[in-house]
């Protein structure tokens, strides 16, 4: 298992064929499906699949990777890989964190979330704008064995929110030293920095 700044030591590689992405996002299963494109991974997720979608229980973002990708894994009888990504925003002490997908609302309706973010912001003036985002990775295979990564991009928010591009909170978020929103960056640029293409540089080099 490996987390953030540690060098990956996996135990177990993942040898190319079926993936399950433990994830009814489809904005996370593409961002996945394409950064898992080079390496011989046949992704399909778990929607295409039927599986449930679980109560995510855990309180972090590697336990609630874990738990999704360990059920995926258990109910396909493939390897699954799961992630639990979140904006963390410093004034607010680390919300929404892993109740980021949850300020959605049951609609997913994620302009609602970032309005919510910055009206919290707005209550006290002249609050600090820094937030991160984090991505952890969970990989499982259904004998139980399980590989965990965790990356990190750090930024400020901005508001209105800026770009078409992306999902979630990508909107408001500029990544330190960028000029463009997640929202307005295209995919490749995104992928260059996010703090999902930093959990699976890991991944790539601990299991591929």
């Amino acid at each position: 298992m490996s987390g953030e700044g540690d060098i990956p030591q996996a135990i177990r590689k993942l040898a190319p064929g079926q993936l399950v992405i433990a994830s009814h996002n489809s904005g996370k299963v593409r961002e996945i499906a394409e950064l898992l494109g080079p390496y011989g991974i046949e992704p399909v997720s778990a929607a295409d699949l039927d599986l449930p979608e679980p109560e995510e229980t855990g309180t972090t973002f590697v336990a609630n990777a874990e738990l999704k990708a360990r059920i995926a894994a258990d109910l396909s009888g493939l390897p699954a890989l799961a992630d639990d990504s979140g904006l963390c925003v410093d004034a607010l002490g680390g919300d929404p964190g892993i109740f980021s997908a949850r300020w959605a609302g049951e609609s997913k309706d994620f302009g609602h979330a970032m309005r919510l973010v910055e009206d919290r912001l707005n209550e006290e003036p002249d609050q600090p704008r820094d937030a991160h985002f984090v991505c952890a990775l969970a990989l499982a295979w259904p004998d139980g064995h399980v590989e965990w990564f965790e990356g990190r991009v750090d930024g400020t928010l901005v508001w209105p929110p800026r770009g078409g591009n992306g999902f979630g909170y990508d909107a408001m978020f500029l990544p330190v030293g960028g000029t463009e929103t997640f929202g307005e960056m295209d995919a490749d640029a995104k992928h260059a920095v996010s703090h999902r293409a930093d959990a699976f540089r890991q991944l790539v080099a601990a299991v591929l």
